[in-house]
């Protein structure tokens, strides 16, 4: 159940549609929902601040309900407690800022997500490094990162590199062209073009990067 077809609210629906799901997209703009009407398994126009809406909906019946409202605050968190009493088993809950995800957390979110916060953050990361292709944020401290292999990595092998040891970081995996090296042993070599898939520390894998691009 998607509630909030904005432009997050309308992409996530597209996403689990095409990815099999079956989805409820719901909304208080009639045009947004006439919209997505030929996308999603069904498309309704409804204020889910409305306990009584909500309950004609069947929310409690669904296993997920992602609450997407942008700009009316009070709308969003109002929807998220009422999806939390109706015992939704899991509500993720959209946030503008800080304030916005505590209160979320505070009433029963299960999952609260910064869309606008985090693109800028992997963007600006993007744009500070020469090697960094994309990462997953896996906590506040801790990424999988993709890196494009720097050249002093070249023909070097992973014992070599002694990356673990290094930087505290670990490579996942080697990707070479369309070949994925899934779990690599010390002795394989990286090459130029090579992709890095590492997890580690933020600061583990920016030393990493800072210090092989200097190299």
């Amino acid at each position: 159940m998607v509630i909030g077809l904005g432009r997050f609210g309308t992409s996530l629906t597209r996403t689990l549609i095409q990815n099999g799901h079956e989805v409820l997209a719901v909304d208080k703009n009639e045009q947004l929902v006439q919209e997505m009407a030929p996308i999603a398994t069904h498309a309704l126009q409804a204020d889910c601040t409305d306990e009584n809406v909500l309950r004609e909906l069947g929310a409690s019946n669904f296993t997920h309900a992602i609450v997407a409202i942008g700009d009316d605050l009070q709308a969003s968190i109002l929807t998220t407690l009422l999806l939390k009493e109706l015992k939704v088993p899991k509500v993720t809950a959209k946030a503008r800022n800080e304030m916005h995800g505590n209160v979320l957390s505070k009433i029963g979110a299960d999952h609260v997500i910064y869309p606008e916060r985090d693109m800028g953050t992997r963007l600006g990361n993007q744009l500070s490094s020469d090697n960094l292709i994309d990462y997953i944020e896996l906590s506040p401290d801790y990424n999988l990162a993709e890196i494009g292999a720097p050249p002093a990595m070249d023909g070097k092998s992973l014992k070599d590199l002694n990356i673990r040891a290094r930087y505290g970081c670990t490579i996942m995996a080697i990707k070479t062209g369309d070949r994925i090296n899934i779990s690599p042993k010390a002795e394989d070599a990286i090459h130029t073009g090579d992709v890095l898939l590492i997890i580690g520390s933020n600061d583990d894998i920016r030393e990493l990067e800072n210090d092989y691009e200097r190299a």
